[in-house]
């Protein structure tokens, strides 16, 4: 059954108080909570990495390997998950994704419930980039890659390139909350948006 209970006063034929006829929520669940562990564990994990756990190499793998596994939830989540975390529903083409891009140019850019198309680029670039990291931090422990040092500048350059992403990607949400006057840093811990 959809819409509001009735109140007894209000099915009794009497007068329901406002706060009982109040309509739907404003708000909408946007990200489940998949989605959101997935984002808070990736930038945890990210900063610990890069900034906190350098000297220990045994935490460090530990870290990497919670947000490959991270990583891994996430991908299968994008098939089977909830609406607005599925790569079906986000995941723009190249005519949409140069829509948005010349409408944000203008500043006429469209609000959007779920990921907007360069929200939704972003957001696979950086999930690429983990996996490419992730990847070469696990080959730097095996005896083949022992001591390689194109690969351990390879896994150095990936994680930089994580971080200016990362730093680029909270730059715009930080503008796209000005101009659509909504926090979606809050909304990353709540799950909620506002209703469109």
């Amino acid at each position: 059954m959809n819409g509001p209970i009735p109140s007894a006063g209000a099915a009794s034929g009497g007068t329901a108080r406002p706060s009982q006829e109040a309509g739907p929520s404003p708000e909408v669940m946007v990200w489940d909570p998949v989605v959101r562990i997935f984002h808070w564990t990736v930038v945890a994990g990210c900063l610990l990495n890069l900034f906190v756990v350098e000297d220990s190499e045994a935490l460090h793998e530990i870290i990497g390997y919670m947000v490959a596994a991270a990583l891994v939830v996430r991908v299968i989540w994008g098939f089977i998950g909830t609406h607005y975390a599925r790569f079906a529903e986000f995941v723009p083409g190249p005519r949409r994704l140069t829509w948005y891009l010349s409408a944000l140019a203008k500043g006429r850019e469209p609000r959007m419930l779920g990921h907007n198309p360069a929200g939704a680029a972003m957001m696979l670039a950086l999930m690429a980039l983990l996996a490419a990291t992730c990847v070469s931090g696990w080959m730097m422990g095996l005896d083949t890659f022992w001591g390689e040092e194109w690969l351990e500048e390879t896994h150095e350059w990936l994680a930089n390139s994580i971080m200016v992403l990362a730093l680029l990607h909270a730059g715009a949400a930080l503008i796209e909350s000005r101009r659509h006057r909504e926090n979606l840093v809050l909304s990353m811990i709540t799950g909620r948006k506002r209703r469109a």
